[in-house]
């Protein structure tokens, strides 16, 4: 899917992946610092609504949730913002209506009017080594691996595991993404002379 988000002082965009609301065992699987369910779910929940906006985008690169359909509708509805899910392998492709947009694989282009810059990225679940535009140094932004792969020029884990349990925000993938080498397939244009 492609879309297109306008970034302004008003509305703000944050991104994130593997939150795993409801999968107690998550917890133990990648040593969260947590000592129960109840405890991870309200501190996910505390995380984000203290950083999004209800006017702001959330783009959440998968593994929102864990099977249970009745907690999957209060999660939603107790997080600010519109999210944007792109399905990971947790994610049941027939509870996709409940989210402001779902899809397998985002094209985004988030036009930065404080900065006035566009920026593409693809938003998967999964990490790729190689991506849409990848030859042009856009950026890749994904889940599924909790911290735990090195990323690969201008790719980066939005999961709350790499994030201290937190969406972050555009701005901070800015940051993140000037300090990250050029992608391993750039086409480096020759200068004319």
């Amino acid at each position: 899917m492609k879309l297109k988000l306008e970034h302004t002082e008003q509305s703000k965009v944050w991104l994130t992946a593997d939150l795993h609301l409801g999968h107690h065992k998550i917890i133990q699987y990648c040593n969260r610092p947590f000592q129960g369910l109840q405890e991870m779910n309200e501190t996910l929940i505390a995380n984000w609504n203290d950083v999004v906006a209800d006017d702001d985008f959330v783009i959440c690169a998968g593994d929102f949730a864990f099977k249970d359909d009745r907690k999957l509708t209060h999660f939603v509805a107790r997080l600010n913002g519109k999210i944007i899910l792109v399905y990971g392998n947790h994610d049941n492709q027939k509870r996709g209506g409940l989210f402001y947009k779902a899809c397998d694989l985002l094209d985004l282009t988030v036009k930065d009017e404080i900065m006035s810059k566009t920026h593409f990225m693809v938003v998967s679940h999964y990490c790729l080594r190689t991506w849409n535009r990848s030859h042009f140094n856009s950026w890749h932004l994904y889940g599924h691996s909790h911290g735990g792969l090195p990323p690969i020029g201008k790719s980066w884990d939005v999961g709350v595991d790499n994030n201290e349990y937190a969406p972050i925000s555009f701005e901070r993938v800015c940051e993140i993404m000037t300090e990250r080498p050029d992608n391993p397939n750039l086409i480096k244009k020759e200068r004319k002379s």
